[in-house]
């Protein structure tokens, strides 16, 4: 029997940028529910972005940041007669925004030494640069994939 399709939330655009994909960023980045804390570094990371780049609309960047990080070939694990196969697949929109936020979440939390506000900056800009963890991540996401392109007639 075929599952109920979830009903997708509607996002409400955050409150001083009016964009959907800083509320989903915001919504990542929260841990232990704390969401006022989550919207004060990632506010405060678009600050310090917006006197780093010498830019008046920060979000700009980010859009790029997300651009530059997020994967279009991932590699799945599939079954096939008792061997597992890395089988190359298309990501979908939605899961590769997500995976671009994590990855530069992930990074700037890897770091040392700074407030986080300033470590999600530092990634956010270099990530727009095609610079830093997040898109190392990415390029070995997709070397991954290229590698294991023999096995892509496995994808189902």
């Amino acid at each position: 029997m075929r599952r109920k399709i979830k009903n997708k939330r509607i996002i409400t655009p955050d409150l001083v940028y009016q964009s959907e994909k800083v509320t989903k960023f915001v919504n990542y980045l929260m841990e232990g529910g704390k969401k006022v804390t989550a919207r004060r570094v990632v506010y405060g990371a678009l600050d310090a972005i917006k006197e780093k780049a010498k830019t008046e609309n920060p979000i700009e960047i980010f859009d790029t940041a997300l651009k530059n990080t997020a994967p279009a070939l991932e590699v799945r694990s599939r079954r096939v007669g008792g061997a597992n196969y890395q089988v190359p697949r298309e990501v979908r929109p939605e899961r590769r925004n997500h995976l671009s936020m994590k990855w530069i979440i992930e990074a700037a939390r890897a770091k040392k030494g700074q407030p986080m506000a300033l470590k999600l900056a530092d990634e956010i800009i270099a990530a727009s640069n095609n610079e830093g963890e997040a898109v190392k991540k990415r390029e070995n996401t997709h070397k991954m994939a290229e590698a294991n392109k023999a096995f892509a007639h496995f994808a189902w």
